[in-house]
């Protein structure tokens, strides 16, 4: 295959979602036990406690929408309830309350949720809430990944880890009412046989509109750096480089293979990684290969050895892999392979 070629490669972190028909999961609950309250919000990863307030009797309804990158729910509560999250869930939850009163916990602060005043809770930060009921609300769940490869796409460089945004948000007016209105749209497309399922390149548009809405009007880690002039493109050569890169990604390829493939001299090449990519070649090819092995170890479901996905992508020292991989993504292998 030729260096230059643009299709599809291993290394790649974007996915063209129109080529894809998109699988949805709706569920409807309703009932007055704390218990099943639980079972209902809890998921695999990130399991839910939930309780009423002196075994005061409590009341909800739910009915949740689920595609593959994005969850939408409807809630209603009677009574008083509290949620403790006992793990992380991996998700940006964003609340739009139409009714009635709550208070989130995210970390030691906490944050109050009523009519008018959205919620957003990073996918690592909400720990728990107290529904005051009549409590009625949207709740739009956004996989962090699919942030992070928005994000990457807008940076033309790798981003993962939690995006911190701001955690309240002005649903009266400007971006907060459009985000409402999205969160509507797509809970009405969505709802039994709703438009949007017949249409996957609508819903991901929605989908897309939402997120290019919440990064760019709403405060966060990388709110600063959108802000700033976009770059010059990277000039062809460092393209080229980086297309022969992740076709070749888990063979021994060397910087002068690189330079070879990308038509120019080793010099000129770093330099355009340092100018272009803020990195050196090798380093972008190790991150293409660190990126490569999460993506196996987070779809392995324990079909595959540690060792043997290092290995896979050109890590020979185990040990050393283990360290930089929790560096760079905050858990052990191990860890990520259980999930």
């Amino acid at each position: 295959m030729s260096s230059r070629s643009h299709n599809p490669v291993n290394g790649s972190f974007l996915h063209d979602p129109a080529r894809q028909s998109p699988s949805f999961w709706e569920t409807a609950f309703s009932g007055t036990d704390p218990d099943a309250l639980s079972e209902i919000l809890s998921t695999p990863n990130s399991p839910i406690k939930a309780a009423a307030q002196a075994d005061a009797p409590i009341a909800y309804r739910c009915n949740f929408v689920s595609t593959e990158d994005l969850a939408i729910a409807e809630c209603a509560y009677e009574g008083t309830i509290s949620i403790r999250r006992e793990a992380p869930s991996g998700k940006v939850i964003i609340f739009l309350p139409m009714e009635g009163n709550a208070v989130f916990h995210a970390g030691k602060e906490q944050i109050h949720s009523v009519p008018g005043c959205g919620t957003i809770l990073g996918a690592g930060r909400a720990s728990g809430a107290r529904l005051v009921g009549p409590r009625h609300h949207l709740g739009l769940f956004i996989d962090q990944a699919r942030i992070n490869r928005q994000l990457t796409h807008m940076f033309e460089r790798t981003i993962i880890g939690d995006t911190d945004f701001h955690p309240i948000i002005d649903l009266t007016t400007g971006s907060g009412l459009v985000l409402q209105q999205l969160a509507v749209n797509l809970h009405r497309g969505l709802n039994r046989d709703g438009p949007l399922r017949q249409s996957p390149l609508a819903l991901n548009a929605l989908c897309d509109a939402t997120i290019y809405l919440l990064l760019e009007t709403c405060p966060h880690r990388y709110s600063e750096a959108l802000a700033l002039p976009a770059p010059a493109p990277a000039p062809r050569h460092v393209k080229w480089a980086i297309d022969f890169m992740r076709e070749h990604i888990a063979e021994p390829i060397s910087l002068s293979d690189i330079a070879t493939a990308a038509e120019v001299s080793v010099r000129t090449l770093q330099q355009g990684f340092r100018q272009f990519r803020d990195t050196t070649p090798m380093a972008y090819l190790h991150e293409l290969r660190m990126l490569a092995a999460h993506r196996d170890l987070l779809e392995s479901g324990l079909k595959q050895a540690v060792a043997d996905i290092a290995l896979r992508w050109g890590f020979t020292h185990l040990g050393r892999f283990s360290a930089e991989y929790k560096k760079r993504f905050g858990q052990l292998p191990s860890q990520t392979l259980k999930r």
